[in-house]
């Protein structure tokens, strides 16, 4: 089951502070609206915001949001990697509450109770979206702000080797099995099971679910003086992340997993 295996793959990550599974910077905790709102979304302040850092364990963003001044609920499928969010809090004197769960099931957690949804890079680790939006949709208060990072389908594509003409598409586009495994790339994570989402089920499931996408931008890793073959000369031909800036609008009283369009 991929669930468990991305749990595992978590897991032991954490325990061997792998990157990908280190929290915050010191320097980041000095203003963490730059490093969590680099585009304004938030409107400029997170004070008494009620924030779920969703399948983001590792003590990163939940730490810096509590820093900014929201109420922090950090859900993520590997307890390894919740355990370095209560040891961040503990540190720094924080209140975070940790959930181990799935992003896709979400149960445990009551209709509308949140301002924010921040999600990093991770829909890639479930077979299907739409459970994960739908969630995410009903955990929202209306007009909500769900911000969300996905990797780009072609990047899932391409090969990690460079041609003499750039990096070429290996991959079939439409597939409904899991990606091959990889090892020693920077875009894909070794161990881990990795789905492929076409454009449209990132952005049509995100539509279906009650949502209206406000913003969208693609990180820039790109660097053309790069070494070859390396991830940011990669990035060069295939940017590797796309950021949304969703809104839930929800009608009155209604709380539904697809929730109908609110009107004043």
């Amino acid at each position: 089951m991929a669930h468990e295996n991305n749990r595992d793959a978590w897991d032991q990550y954490a325990r061997k502070q792998h990157p990908f599974a280190r929290p915050a910077r010191n320097d980041q905790f000095q203003d963490p609206l730059a490093t969590l709102d680099t585009r304004g979304w938030y409107g400029g302040s997170l004070k008494n915001k009620r924030v779920l850092c969703l399948a983001a364990g590792g003590g990163k963003h939940s730490a810096l949001f509590a820093t900014a001044g929201a109420e922090v609920t950090v859900v993520d499928i590997s307890a390894d990697m919740l355990a370095i969010d209560r040891q961040i809090a503990s540190e720094r004197g924080l209140n975070i509450r940790t959930i181990t769960a799935s992003m896709d099931d979400l149960s445990s957690l009551p209709d509308s109770c949140f301002d924010i949804v921040e999600q990093p890079v991770s829909t890639c680790y479930v077979p299907e979206v739409l459970p994960v939006y739908r969630e995410v949709a009903r955990v929202l208060v209306h007009r909500g702000i769900y911000v969300s990072q996905h990797k780009q389908p072609g990047s899932l594509q391409g090969d990690s080797v460079p041609s003499a003409q750039g990096y070429e598409l290996i991959e079939p586009y439409y597939r409904n099995h899991p990606l091959p495994t990889v090892t020693g790339t920077w875009y894909r994570e070794s161990e881990t099971t990795e789905y492929l989402h076409r454009w449209e089920q990132l952005i049509g499931c995100l539509c279906q679910s009650g949502f209206i996408i406000e913003d969208f931008y693609e990180p820039r890793h790109a660097d053309d003086q790069a070494e070859f073959g390396s991830f940011r000369h990669r990035a060069t031909y295939l940017p590797p992340y796309v950021r949304i800036k969703a809104r839930i609008l929800k009608s009155r009283g209604t709380t539904s997993q697809t929730p109908e369009l609110w009107t004043p």
